[in-house]
């Protein structure tokens, strides 16, 4: 195949992929759908009559859940693990194509960040079955990033920029993405963390009524051990990313650190996550109030990837946007 083949080929993998993971989105609404809320247990009487306080509230599990909402969630998990491989042919077109790693622009650091988050995803729900049950929360914002990417970030393939010709492309680049797709996945199990958690704490109190969906989430302990957990795994990871580029600075520019945007906001997200870890044993801190950094730490990546290309100039502003 031509180079022009291969580039064309990409994107159609691209909008394939797209198309996969919104059939996978609707699969994970039919599972909801057919899923069912039971209702909240009563409360425990001890001997005498004396109420025993509220039944802790339990995580949806096979005995609960109807086999058409089991098939759903197969289909939706299928849907998910074709869509991902399709979305790698996108990343693989894209490299052959051009003759380099592809993620020398936002649109390609864009659509391998989402790649990631959806792997993760599918890891965490294949070792932990009950995670299945955040996929719509994971895959919605999965499809949105991607429609999003294609419409605003997309650049033709082609060769590199001057400034980013560099064995540490494949380092420090490599591993940002690793970090922030993890992130993305840590980040989102927060949110249905600090969902879930109110929802029990009311339904303890006896004051949650029912809801279809936010029962089919996984218990809240479970959530803000995967949060933890990914956290955890991304941290080291990015903390390299920011060292890799602090020495490729160096070799490029003659300094290690100028506090140009791209840098400073790293490093910011770099707090907040070790903040959350820190936070996620400190006593007074553990539960939603870390979940909460958890979160930030999530929004600081976001703006971090998009504000320095789309809203600042400096040394980093080299996306591929017009």
């Amino acid at each position: 195949m031509t180079d022009e083949t291969l580039a064309a080929l990409s994107d159609t993998l691209f909008s394939v992929s797209v198309g996969l993971y919104s059939l996978a989105v609707v699969a994970f609404c039919a599972e909801l759908a057919f899923g069912r809320a039971v209702a909240p247990a009563r409360e425990l009487v001890a001997a005498g009559g004396a109420p025993a306080g509220p039944a802790a509230p339990v995580a949806p599990g096979a005995d609960d859940e109807p086999a058409r909402a089991r098939r759903w969630g197969m289909v939706a998990m299928g849907l998910t693990l074709v869509g991902a491989l399709v979305h790698t042919g996108v990343l693989v077109t894209r490299g052959m194509a051009t003759g380099r790693l592809p993620w020398g622009n936002m649109y390609e650091f864009g659509t391998a960040v989402v790649l990631v988050a959806v792997v993760v995803y599918l890891v965490l729900a294949v070792r932990t079955p009950a995670l299945r049950h955040i996929g719509i929360f994971v895959l919605a914002p999965v499809v949105l990033s991607m429609v999003g990417i294609g419409l605003f970030l997309y650049a033709q393939a082609g060769p590199l920029v001057a400034a980013l010709r560099s064995a540490w492309l494949a380092v420090h680049v490599t591993t940002a993405i690793l970090g922030f797709g993890i992130f993305f996945v840590s980040g989102i199990a927060s949110v249905m963390y600090l969902v879930r958690s109110r929802y029990e704490a009311k339904l303890a109190a006896g004051q949650a009524p029912l809801s279809r969906i936010v029962h089919r989430l996984p218990s809240a302990a479970a959530l803000d051990r995967t949060a933890h957990r990914t956290a955890v795994f991304g941290f080291p990871i990015w903390t390299f990313a920011v060292i890799a580029g602090a020495i490729w600075a160096e070799s490029a520019w003659g300094r290690f650190w100028g506090w140009d945007p791209k840098e400073t906001w790293a490093f910011i997200a770099w707090v907040v996550y070790a903040a959350y870890l820190h936070a996620r044993t400190t006593a007074g801190w553990r539960g939603r109030p870390s979940a909460w950094v958890n979160v930030v730490g999530l929004g600081v990546m976001v703006f971090n990837l998009l504000y320095v290309n789309m809203v600042s100039t400096g040394l980093h502003s080299y996306g591929g946007l017009n």
